[in-house]
């Protein structure tokens, strides 16, 4: 149970408290810094730290390439937790003590590493992601401008935006088919009706673990499984919350279009819509059906068929 280290991470430093034997470790977050912490922690211990906007990426390669466990954790359930403790300071070394507790508690799966096409895939989407929130920004500002030059600039701004957008698009296809086991696992995806090449390569890329896990774990692991807010008689509303919110984003678009069209999730959509669920909610347990289905996908390593859609369970809310 103890033998558990937690890792607190930021842009220029690591903190390590090992809890079994209670020993810490401050280092510099770079090459000879994590080279010390791989060295300091033992084998056979999980390694937990928060997902730090890419700054916990480096460590935790370095660590799963020494054949360690380490899993890569949702930051605000390390805060509830430690509210729910009586934990309130906050320091580097505090954070790192109740991080190694949390994982101690909650016992989280190793995050898998993602190989470099993968990584490549990774940094093409958040490129892309960037270019799409530009575009929108620009749309909105064409919208309300009156000055012809202001409103030609802009235009010229979107079209450049545009441009650089079919581009990315286009290295992304070109980096799945230069990799066999993307590109395999991309024609996997894709032959589900309503899954399109975003949102395949977004799976492939922020969801290493599809295919790997049970229907519950994958929907909790993303962020679509709902959680009950039930007290004595009452009944509350089921909501979901944080996971991968990178995933959940493309995959509430695909689940939207997929709600307008004449496939099996479209029906499935219907029938709730039908008895009375909210769309909203209607529309969510869409999104845990396609992102359910597409888990047997890649667990099977079959193709989209019919009998595909009989595996996923079917689900009556949120």
């Amino acid at each position: 149970m103890d033998r558990v280290v937690g890792v607190d991470v930021s842009k220029g430093q690591l903190d390590g408290h090992d809890l079994g034997q209670g020993r810490r470790l401050s280092v510099s977050n770079d090459a000879a810094g994590i080279g010390r912490l791989v060295a300091w922690v033992n084998p056979g211990a999980l390694v937990v730290m928060e997902a730090s906007g890419g700054y916990e990426r480096l460590a935790h390669r370095r660590l799963r390439a020494r054949g360690l466990a380490v899993a890569i954790v949702n930051a605000k359930r390390v805060r509830d937790f430690a509210r729910a403790s009586g934990r309130l300071a906050k320091t580097d070394r505090v954070d790192a003590e109740v991080i190694a507790r949390y994982g101690a508690f909650a016992r989280p799966a190793a995050t898998p590493a993602p190989d470099p096409a993968g990584r490549e895939l990774a940094e093409l989407l958040a490129f892309r992601q960037r270019l799409v929130s530009e575009i929108t920004a620009r749309q909105q500002q064409l919208s309300h401008l009156e000055t012809p030059t202001l409103r030609q600039r802009a235009q010229a701004d979107l079209a450049r935006l545009r441009r650089d957008k079919a581009e990315i698009e286009t290295l992304l296809r070109r980096a799945i088919a230069r990799a066999p086991g993307l590109a395999r696992r991309f024609a996997l995806l894709t032959s589900m009706p309503g899954v399109g090449p975003i949102l395949a390569a977004t799976l492939l890329a922020l969801l290493p673990e599809l295919g790997t896990l049970d229907r519950r774990q994958i929907a909790s692991l993303v962020g679509v499984a709902p959680i009950a807010k039930d007290s004595g008689l009452k009944r509350g509303q089921r909501v979901i919350a944080e996971g991968r919110s990178g995933v959940r984003r493309v995959l509430y678009m695909a689940a939207l279009s997929a709600s307008r069209g004449s496939s099996r999730f479209a029906d499935f959509y219907r029938r709730l819509v039908a008895r009375g669920k909210p769309p909203k909610l209607a529309l969510v347990a869409t999104m845990r059906k396609m992102l359910v289905t597409l888990n047997a996908i890649a667990r099977a390593h079959q193709p989209w068929s019919l009998q595909h859609a009989a595996w996923t369970p079917s689900h009556n809310g949120c």
